[in-house]
């Protein structure tokens, strides 16, 4: 097998592993707390240093990718989602509110480590030249593409062994077979990758390219406006309102994450029919679409239409195009930034991500719990026309390559 696609598919089965036990722990944290009795806000809670220490795990990883090589910090990532799942384990008693985010804090750091390093590993994998941008665009967006996919698989597994093994089984099962694909991939993936010839100095992650930084803050508001309403409020909201089960709920938000993922693996033969790479006009264009789903969601929930078709089609609709928002990011993240500096670019940039899941998150569980869904819906339309506008700076027909 050609080495450059070996290396790939072993990034890819890396990434597809930890995702699965990443969507999982989400679920299981979500359900099980929400069970134990937990509020709308404090399950939110639960998550709020997974998401703050995915902000500085990326504003770092970059940076430490680029000395230390991406295949590296991708296995210490993988290493530290295995502590975190065993330290869910314990009894109940032990699950404490402080305890139980300092795990989620280990598992937020685990999760950017290795999502920043498996993204960056594919532009240096694809290699330069006009053949390694046309390999880029389809890999980034099948790699993407297939995490989502897997995802959403991970919340149906979570929910299935939550009925099935209990808590503290799931997590046992999800840690083993975690561990077992980190020790193939170290054994199978080349050192080095992505690592660049000197050592970056740490304020070398602060992009100075106008287009990253631009990119980077409509990318804040974008995943914002996606975990505003997705993380706590819609899970809790099926369960609590139309009295779905728990695996019901996991399966629902699986096969939402699995069709979001087919079509972002698909989006680039849906933008190259434009006639021309994807800019920063495709990037504004999509975006403002997105920003009228959520509020259409909540108009006819406000009108008393049925609740299951409005929120169920709705969802279908809003997964779709966000598909296509965040396939399109993720392309452009890629071919703006030089191979030598594509950890530090991807960093910087995944460190906006992460805090716009921070601020969703915290905001899914105080507006379900003030508003209800509703709530959280029109705080979505909110934060997507903010990322349109901002998008209205991103330079167009590439104009945001480094020299």
């Amino acid at each position: 097998m050609n080495p450059t696609l070996r290396n790939y598919l072993v990034v890819t089965s890396g990434y597809w592993a930890f995702t699965l036990t990443d969507g999982a722990i989400r679920m299981l944290v979500v359900l099980y707390f929400h069970l134990l009795g937990y509020s709308p806000f404090e399950v939110a809670m639960l998550f709020l240093f997974y998401e703050f220490f995915g902000i500085v795990t990326n504003l770092v990883g970059g940076w430490l990718g680029a000395r230390i090589g991406l295949n590296l910090t991708m296995h210490i990532g993988m290493g530290m989602q295995v502590v975190a799942l065993a330290m869910l384990t314990l009894p109940d008693a032990w699950l404490s509110v402080p305890y139980v985010m300092a795990a989620q804090a280990l598992s937020g750091i685990a999760k950017d480590l290795n999502k920043m390093s498996a993204k960056a590993s594919v532009k240096a994998i694809a290699g330069e030249g006009l053949e390694g941008e046309s390999r880029l665009f389809g890999w980034v967006a099948a790699l993407t593409g297939s995490k989502n996919a897997l995802k959403g698989a991970g919340f149906f597994l979570g929910a299935l062994l939550l009925e099935w093994l209990g808590f503290r089984g799931a997590l046992a099962l999800l840690a083993g077979a975690l561990l077992a694909v980190l020790l193939v991939t170290a054994a199978l993936l080349p050192s080095g990758v992505g690592q660049m010839k000197s050592r970056p100095k740490f304020t070398a992650v602060f992009s100075n390219i106008p287009a990253i930084n631009q990119l980077a803050a409509a990318r804040f508001f974008l995943f914002g406006a996606r975990d505003i309403w997705f993380v706590v409020g819609l899970p809790v909201w099926l369960y609590e309102v139309l009295g779905w089960s728990f695996t019901e709920v996991g399966g629902f938000m699986a096969l939402w994450v699995i069709g979001y993922g087919f079509v972002q693996a698909f989006t680039p033969r849906l933008l190259r029919s434009a006639g021309h790479a994807p800019d920063g006009g495709s990037a504004r264009n999509w975006v403002l679409l997105l920003a009228v789903v959520p509020a259409a969601i909540a108009m006819g929930l406000a009108q008393a239409w049925d609740p299951a078709w409005v929120v169920v089609g709705g969802l279908a609709l809003f997964g779709l195009v966000f598909a296509v928002n965040s396939s399109l990011h993720s392309y452009l993240i890629l071919a703006w930034s030089d191979h030598d500096k594509v950890a530090l670019n991807v960093g910087f940039y995944y460190m906006a991500n992460a805090g716009g899941r921070l601020v969703g998150t915290l905001l899914s569980g105080w507006l379900y719990q003030q508003q209800g869904l509703v709530g959280c819906l029109w705080g979505s339309a909110i934060m997507l026309v903010l990322a349109g506008g901002i998008s209205f700076l991103l330079p167009r027909e590439g104009g945001g390559e480094e020299g």
